[in-house]
């Protein structure tokens, strides 16, 4: 018989039943140690409360809560063009943004490759010359004819390195990440280093702002939502960030200027993928202590190390590894490929989740083609069992983060942007979020879109948010207001 119409869709509705009792007690096993409750989840929160609370203070906690002296939060009123720029690992993005001022935005955008190196040149002027480079470049683009004698355009400057800021307008490199290590930098506030570069070329562009895209993200979403009360990011890391008031955060006590009312906002980058690295309430498994271990900064970033997409790739090969060393998976064949740690990103058990076929083909040749393992069907039921336990769990635990803040600051209700690859990608981490959320609330309604704290696609932070961002920055410096903590205190 043929049958006409569209094909039907691949199912992997199958059962349990042809899996050997012996990999059956390992995945309730694993059942077990993943799976984070409700109750769990309120604990979580609870004690992420405390942190937050304890990273404001003068004394300081896990969770370094950095004010970045953004004071002021967009209206989607704001008009006029802006540069942003943002140094990324493998690339430097440009971009020109117009603020329409209707809660709109245009956006033109440049990317320019980092050359070979570069990450590693012993000359920083190289480094923000290229910078530079490319900045003056687009420039001419955008404005072939240049502007104005003593006209500058503003530019926000996303720099996702650990940098300290005692104002909006600088910001002191802690310590280089993903693969810079170019000296003379570190201990530097980054921004003249550009600007020095910027007036060689005669390009008239200012820096006057220097953010987190964290924060960005946050900025970038309150144009567009007026609802937005939180960014965060679930990507390679785990970050959030919000607006506090000043008079809450005792680290700034006496170190602000006298045009900054205790009232006041400030918007705080929480980098709270440090919570709780003291171990005392998040459910490590044995493999989350392998990570740790087995890192180059054991004992930190404990949070981000069980939901950041960076490792739950490498906690999916940790206990196949640990399942292979018993003798209950990949008999007799050669998982030399298996043994080499983060072989496996975390595309590995998104795309085990994603395999649509019942007996989990796709699963097959992944193991096959880049692992050279063949495996069965009922280990591949196994490994997709154990990617989904995976998976939930990250985000599970990643909305205590959300919790702790809108509990914290007594939001009952409000849109939470995210972004990030995980959010973006990962299948399923929103309906999983979301029912996170619906446990730790005591929720019981079932659209994710009518809960009253919802998790939404986030704007360009790193583009129209460090754009934004300078716009409110030159509105609070044109009224001649402080941006930042005076000279000498």
């Amino acid at each position: 018989m043929v049958h006409l119409g569209p094909k039907k869709p691949p199912s992997r509705k199958g059962s349990m039943l042809d899996v050997p009792e012996d990999l059956m007690r390992q995945l309730h096993g694993f059942e077990a140690i993943f799976s984070v409750s409700g109750d769990k989840l309120k604990a979580i929160v609870k004690h992420f409360i405390s942190e937050l609370d304890k990273g404001l203070t003068k004394k300081g906690g896990n969770i370094p809560m950095i004010p970045a002296w953004v004071m002021d939060k967009s209206t989607g009123k704001e008009v006029g063009k802006y540069y942003a720029c943002d140094l990324g690992g493998s690339n430097l993005r440009t971009v020109l943004i117009t603020l329409n001022g209707d809660g709109t935005f245009d956006t033109t955008q440049s990317k320019y490759k980092i050359p070979d190196g570069l990450r590693t040149t012993q000359d920083r002027d190289e480094l923000f010359g290229f910078i530079a480079d490319s900045l003056t470049s687009f420039f001419h683009e955008q404005f072939p004819d240049g502007v104005d004698e003593g006209v500058t355009i503003p530019l926000g400057f996303t720099f996702s390195y650990p940098a300290s800021q005692d104002r909006i307008t600088q910001g002191v490199l802690q310590r280089w990440t993903k693969g810079f290590d170019v000296p003379n930098v570190e201990g530097q506030d980054v921004v003249p280093l550009l600007q020095e570069q910027l007036k060689k070329r005669n390009t008239p562009i200012e820096t006057t702002a220097l953010i987190n895209d964290t924060v960005g993200t946050l900025m970038a979403s309150l144009y567009t939502d007026t609802e937005t009360v939180m960014g965060v990011i679930f990507g390679t890391g785990v970050n959030g960030a919000y607006f506090d008031v000043v008079k809450d955060i005792e680290k700034l006590e006496g170190r602000l200027s006298d045009d900054i009312p205790a009232e006041s906002l400030m918007a705080i980058n929480c980098e709270y993928g440090s919570f709780d690295n003291e171990h005392l309430v998040l459910p490590r498994t044995k493999y989350d202590v392998l990570i740790d271990e087995q890192s180059p900064r054991p004992g930190q970033q404990t949070f981000e190390k069980m939901t950041s997409g960076y490792y739950l790739g490498e906690l999916l090969r940790l206990a196949l590894i640990d399942l292979y060393d018993q003798g209950l998976v990949f008999k007799g064949q050669d998982v030399s490929k298996l043994q080499v740690p983060y072989i496996m990103d975390t595309s590995y058990p998104s795309k085990i989740e994603e395999d649509p076929f019942e007996n989990l083909e796709d699963t097959d040749d992944l193991f096959t083609n880049d692992l050279k393992i063949n495996t069965t069907v009922a280990e591949r039921k196994l490994i997709r069992r154990l990617s989904e336990l995976i998976g939930t769990r990250a985000a599970r635990l990643s909305v205590c983060g959300i919790a702790a803040v809108c509990q914290k600051r007594g939001y009952k209700t409000g849109h939470i942007a995210a972004d990030g690859s995980v959010y973006n990608l990962y299948p399923d981490f929103k309906p999983r979020a979301h029912q996170g959320l619906r446990d730790i609330y005591d929720w019981t309604e079932k659209d994710d879109s009518k809960l009253p704290i919802i998790i939404v696609p986030a704007e360009d932070g790193s583009g129209a948010g460090a754009a934004i961002i300078a716009a409110v920055t030159e509105q609070r410096l044109a009224k001649g207001l402080s941006v930042g903590i005076p000279e000498g205190k």
